[in-house]
């Protein structure tokens, strides 16, 4: 590990991207008092959080995001400003061949260079792959070859990667409690990263070069991704045996060395559902068991659907309710959701039919839903009333809590083990 040595804290920030990431991390350095200017390309975006408003579903936000607001010291914009530090909190996705997209970073990066005199700090915050902080500093260094690496130059940009390691509803909570990594690619960045999150960071600092952290926090959501496909393995070959695979799982979790994780349609968000092809795409032909488990986990929703489809034909005009879209419960992100992906293809492949899609968290379908013609939002006791096939896909508190006794007239497909009575 690098020895952290202490140096002044940066005060003046620019968060590029107000996403899930981005608006939080935002939120709670002014909260800190930071001077902090967030930055999306998104006009709604910006209206939304310069209104003290939350664009999205992410609980305790708001109350830090309005206050920050309210006192001046968070502002967003369409426009890049300058400042002492700025934090890239952009989209990391994968091209179809499963190959990361740096293109998002690129533009970041292109849109901070016109804004740099030399002495600033650049995080990159984005999940990457290895090498994508540097990456990232080429494409400034590219539209502004008088500027340097080389440390303690007037004309010197510092680079850090951190990547952020928090859980989605709790987002809130995690920014401040977690432990941070922190890795430098050139002078003393990492150690001024370290001091710019420690204004509301109460976790350890863990000090590294950037390659390492970028693979680190791969590595976290692979290991996550391989015990999730070895419980969604378990379930295919517990449902062609006739065996509870929820009941399999708490017997053998009695183990006192086995805690075998819960299986589902899939796995979705931008994490997990993508971080680990960055890990093959690295190293394609040594990451053998961290590809089998990617595929094991992007082939479940169609093992839901083959359970679903046959249910359906038994039905001249299907009404399936298709019980969440958001890819973890009690959100409202769509990212990567293997329920989301279980919705479209119902439709795709039951045009006469009917999917009634119920998400409390959303006001409206996506586009690549609302295109369908044949899937409607509908209200959780609606749906449960009109539908011939209920098909549990998102275990939101709503759905949870709910008594499903009432529903031994209808086929249901739990594909969650909220609704294990009914078995």
């Amino acid at each position: 590990m690098i020895r952290a040595e202490s140096v002044p804290a940066a005060h003046n920030v620019a968060v590029v991207g107000l996403g899930y990431i981005g608006l939080p991390t935002a939120a709670v350095l002014a909260s800190a008092g930071a001077d902090v200017t967030g930055v999306d390309i998104n006009q709604r975006t910006v209206d939304f959080v310069n209104n003290g408003e939350v664009p999205f579903v992410e609980p305790e936000l708001g109350t830090v995001l309005a206050g920050a607001v309210s006192q001046g010291r968070l502002r967003a914009s369409l426009e890049v400003p300058s400042a002492d530090a700025y934090i890239v909190a952009v989209p990391t996705p994968f091209k179809g061949d499963h190959e990361p997209d740096l293109s998002y970073i690129q533009a970041a990066a292109e849109s901070i260079a016109p804004t740099l005199n030399g002495g600033e700090l650049v995080i990159l915050e984005s999940t990457s792959p290895p090498g994508a902080t540097e990456f990232m500093a080429q494409a400034i260094l590219d539209k502004r070859s008088d500027l340097t690496l080389e440390a303690d130059r007037p004309n010197t940009v510092y680079f850090a990667h951190c990547p952020e390691r928090v859980l989605p509803g709790r987002i809130m909570i995690e920014l401040r409690t977690n432990d941070r990594i922190v890795g430098t690619l050139n002078g003393n960045a990492g150690e001024r990263a370290r001091d710019l999150y420690q204004l509301f960071c109460d976790g350890e600092f863990l000090m590294t070069d950037a390659r390492t952290a970028e693979m680190a926090k791969l590595t976290e959501n692979a290991y996550r991704d391989v015990n999730i496909a070895f419980a969604n393995e378990l379930s295919v070959i517990a449902s062609k045996l006739n065996i509870d695979v929820w009941e399999l799982i708490e017997l053998s979790n009695h183990h006192p060395r086995v805690n075998i994780l819960q299986p589902g349609p899939g796995v979705g968000g931008h994490c997990i559902a993508v971080d680990p092809w960055f890990i093959v795409s690295a190293a394609p032909e040594d990451a053998r068991l961290i590809r089998n488990a990617r595929e094991v986990n992007d082939s479940k929703p169609e093992f839901v659907l083959n359970h679903v489809l046959p249910k359906a034909e038994r039905f001249k005009d299907p009404v399936i309710a298709a019980l969440g879209l958001a890819f973890k419960p009690d959100i409202d992100d769509l990212r990567e959701s293997p329920a989301l992906n279980i919705v479209k293809s119902l439709s795709d492949r039951l045009p006469s039919g009917c999917i009634l899609a119920v998400e409390p968290n959303i006001e409206e379908l996506p586009a690549s839903l609302t295109e369908k013609g044949n899937v409607e939002l509908a209200e959780f006791e609606d749906a449960l009333d009109r539908a011939d096939i209920i098909l549990l896909l998102v275990d939101h508190t709503e759905f949870k809590n709910y008594n499903p006794r009432g529903l031994n007239s209808k086929i249901v497909y739990d594909t969650r083990g909220a609704w294990r009575s009914l078995r």
